[in-house]
Formats: structure tokens, C-alpha cells, sequence
């Protein structure tokens, strides 16, 4: 299965970009320099690179932030390559080594490589820090494959499916702190199925004594306004990942805020940040993960 989808995976220069963090440019001239990675040419001469040289890409920008000079790089075998990246000692080298590792699994559809990595690094690490410093991080990644189309969507489903077990278990895990906070809802709208970021923050909320009233997916407002109503919850969440493609946000911020406006709504995710216009004043846009801790008195020690 892994051969059959990862050849259905074609990254572009950007990809590669976006992903690495080093500059299309600065690929071209390790291309064209050193011979490092081999694309494939389209009729109208644009590169397309495969699973194995995303990878390739990955390794090579960890070495090089890291202190390895490329002139250096280009002289190493695969395996060297991967003997070099383990014996570095930063912990911040080693946690971005386990995103590439996972992102490599993903692409492969290496589903049970994918979740043993996660295992072995949430028993290492904890619940807590494995999603904030590692889970977060990798889901970006996958963020931008996924609004690029540049990967098989039932590859992304398998590995954020995985993800969300983790949190379901580590949700169920927690031992019962007494609730001495206001209560807060979370939910997904009508067409966003993307359950991670919700979850975890479920599980954020929950181990600091939040009720936490949890509807989940794909939720119609009347619904969500219902439950607001009926246990006078003052705090809405949701997260917008990948919205169906009629999804209209400025009518779903206003329909919200006239449904509940005398409620607090908060919204995060890609969509949220790519907003521009101006929101109801029940609305409240959060730019990242740390805005919505901080919003929550969530404290930053948690990282």
C-alpha cells in the first residue's frame, strides 16, 4: 500500500520550501552545485520532487542548520545522513528530527512506523509536551501539504486519526480536578471535521479544572446555541482547519454573534487567521496556540 500512494505524491520547489525552511533559491543551488536532489521535469520545465527527496530535503536542512556545511552534506551516504542527525545533541534538533520522521511516515502511509513514533515520544515526554512541542508542530506541516493538494488526503486522515486516539486516551487519562472555572464549549461547524486542535485543547482546559462541554464535529449553530442556552455556558471555542469549500466565514461569524451575542466566541485556525475584515464584537479571532492559552490562563509552562 505505501509504494502504491507514495507515487501518487508530487511536491513542488515551494513544498519543499515550506516545509524545509530553506530558501527555493538556495535548492536550486544545491541542485545545481552538488546534485542533491534529482526532480523530475514537467513538459513546461517545472521541477517535481518525490517522497524520497522531500525527505532527502528534510535531512539535509536539519544538518545544515545544525552546523553541518553542505560541501560536507553532499559527501555523506543516506545512512550517514542518518547516523550524523542522531548524534546531535540539542533536544531542539532532536524534536524537529521526530517531525520529519513523521512527516516522512505520512507520505509513505507507513501508518504503524507513524504511531509507534508517537507512542514512544508521548511515553517519553508526556501527553501534554508531545502534542505543544511536537504534534502542533508536524500538523503545520501537514497543513500546508493539505492546502497545496499535494497529498493523497486519506494519507493526512490516517495519520491525524492516530493523533486524535492519543488525545481521546490522554483526555480519558486525566484524573478529575475539581471544576472551579466557568464552563466553555467547544465545537466544530457545519462542514470541519478536523477534530485535533479541538481535542487538545479539550484536554487542556480539562486538566485545569474547566468544565468542558465538548460537541465535537460538524455541529449546526442551532445546535451549539441550544446547549449554550440550556447550561448557560458564557465561552464558545472553535478551530477551523479545512472548511468545506461553500463554508462562508463572515456569515458564520455573524450568524454566531446573532445567535449569541451576548456569549464570548473564540476562533483559531488557518482559516481564522486569513480573515481580514472585521468581526462582530462577540467574536474573537486567537492567531495561534499560545493566544488561546494565554486567553484561558493557560500558563506558558506548559511547553
Amino acid at each position: 500500500m505505501a509504494g502504491v500512494i507514495s507515487h501518487m505524491n508530487t511536491f513542488t520547489i515551494k513544498d519543499l520550501e515550506n516545509l524545509s525552511g530553506i530558501k527555493a533559491h538556495t535548492i536550486r543551488i544545491w541542485e545545481q552545485r552538488y546534485g542533491l536532489l534529482s526532480p523530475q521535469r514537467s513538459k513546461t520545465n517545472i521541477r517535481h520532487y518525490s517522497n524520497v527527496e522531500l525527505k532527502a530535503i528534510l535531512n539535509i536542512a536539519l544538518l545544515n542548520k545544525y552546523g553541518y556545511k553542505i560541501s560536507r552534506i553532499d559527501k555523506m551516504t543516506p545512512e550517514e545522513m542518518q547516523q550524523k542527525i542522531a548524534m546531535l545533541s540539542q533536544s531542539e534538533a532532536q524534536q524537529e528530527k521526530l517531525i520529519n520522521d513523521l512527516v516522512g511516515a505520512m507520505v509513505d502511509a507507513n501508518i504503524d512506523h507513524f504511531e509507534s513514533l508517537l507512542e514512544e515520544h508521548i511515553r517519553a515526554k508526556g501527553v501534554e509536551k508531545a502534542i505543544l512541542k511536537t504534534i502542533f508542530p508536524f500538523l503545520e506541516k501537514v497543513g500546508i501539504l493539505w492546502l497545496t493538494n499535494h497529498i493523497n488526503p486519506a494519507q493526512e486522515h490516517l495519520a491525524t486519526n492516530v493523533i486524535r486516539q492519543k488525545l481521546i486516551l490522554g483526555i480519558e487519562g486525566l484524573r478529575m480536578v475539581p471544576e472551579n472555572r466557568n464552563p466553555i464549549l467547544l465545537f466544530l461547524p457545519e462542514g470541519e471535521h478536523h477534530e485535533v486542535g479541538l481535542l487538545f485543547l479539550h484536554y487542556l482546559l480539562k486538566s485545569r479544572g474547566h468544565k468542558v462541554y465538548y460537541l465535537g464535529a460538524n455541529v449546526p449553530l442551532k445546535d451549539v446555541e441550544f446547549i449554550v442556552n440550556a447550561k448557560n455556558i458564557p465561552v464558545l471555542f472553535t478551530h477551523l482547519t479545512s472548511v468545506a469549500p461553500n463554508f462562508n466565514f463572515e456569515k458564520f461569524t455573524i450568524n454566531a454573534h446573532n445567535r449569541m451575542p451576548d456569549r464570548r466566541i473564540l476562533i483559531s485556525g488557518l482559516v481564522a487567521q486569513q480573515y481580514t475584515k472585521k468581526v462582530p464584537p462577540s467574536i474573537h479571532i486567537c492567531k495561534s496556540l499560545h493566544e488561546v492559552m494565554d486567553f484561558f490562563g493557560i500558563p506558558r509552562s506548559a511547553e
